[in-house]
């Protein structure tokens, strides 16, 4: 880890929320020397038609840890909160202060709480919570507060109601799609099994090469008008047109409020 380092925590509901959402730039971040920590608030321990409890959570927990020794991250931690039944009580809530103190944040990724699921929507809620209270030395005072807030960013989703998602910042993710994909073939639970059990997807394949282009199909997404315009804005125009894969984050208003050489300094991987 080089000196200047920037700490990251993309904090998710689920065990594969933050390799969908932020995958690709957690493996920028960490190939350029910056420090990486995604966390599940649930241990996925209902995320299958037929497995569930203590068994599936500990699958899941396996299958994190692989995901994220294959983006290059520092670390992988699943809380034991169950799924589906995840509230943003004051437990959650200084579990979340503690997790962003101890890693010495400089960004939090998280959902926005406008969501179809309820752990998506109380984990962001319980993140949003902690914003400011990160720094209020009387919160959780057996850690030290951090003396600077933390940036605290909303990852992409299609919610259209009260209001659109709105990509603040776009990270062009060509050069680490492959790993963000293999972060996901490392879910095989999710991505083989649960994920075309629920959404009615038949005649799924078995072999490893057709499972990667399988994923890569599902999860090439087309880039969206508004996320071109951000694109264009952090790497102009003529870069931003050649761009294939990309990952947007939306500013929180809680937290802190950076300037656009702050955003800059924040996301490397966004200077030309």
């Amino acid at each position: 880890m080089k000196s200047d380092a920037l700490k990251i925590i993309v904090i998710g509901a689920h065990p594969d929320d933050a390799d969908v959402y932020a995958g690709g730039t957690a493996a920028l971040y960490a190939q350029m020397g910056h420090v990486v920590k995604f966390v599940s608030l649930t241990n996925g321990d209902a995320g299958h038609q037929h497995a569930g409890g203590g068994a599936l959570a500990r699958r899941r927990r396996a299958e994190a840890e692989e995901a994220g020794r294959r983006l290059g991250i520092a670390q992988y931690q699943v809380l034991d909160h169950h799924d589906t039944e995840l509230l943003p009580t004051l437990n959650v809530r200084h579990q979340v202060i503690r997790l962003v103190r101890e890693w010495q944040a400089d960004v939090v990724m998280t959902h926005r709480p406008y969501d179809y699921h309820p752990d998506h929507r109380y984990t962001s809620l319980a993140v949003q919570d902690a914003a400011y209270l990160v720094s209020v030395p009387n919160v959780c005072p057996d850690m030290p507060p951090l003396k600077k807030n933390p940036l605290f960013v909303f990852m992409q989703d299609h919610f259209q109601k009260p209001y659109p998602f709105q990509p603040d910042i776009a990270v062009a993710i060509d050069t680490t799609f492959d790993k963000k994909i293999a972060a996901l073939d490392a879910h095989v639970s999710q991505f083989y099994e649960w994920l075309p059990w629920i959404e009615q997807i038949k005649d799924m394949p078995e072999s490893k090469e057709e499972r990667i282009a399988f994923l890569k199909n599902q999860w090439t997404k087309k880039i969206l008008p508004e996320t071109l315009q951000s694109l264009q804005k952090w790497y102009g125009k003529a870069q931003a047109v050649s761009v294939q894969h990309a990952e947007a984050f939306e500013i929180c208003e809680y937290g802190r409020q950076p300037t656009a050489a702050e955003i800059r300094e924040l996301f490397p991987m966004l200077n030309p």
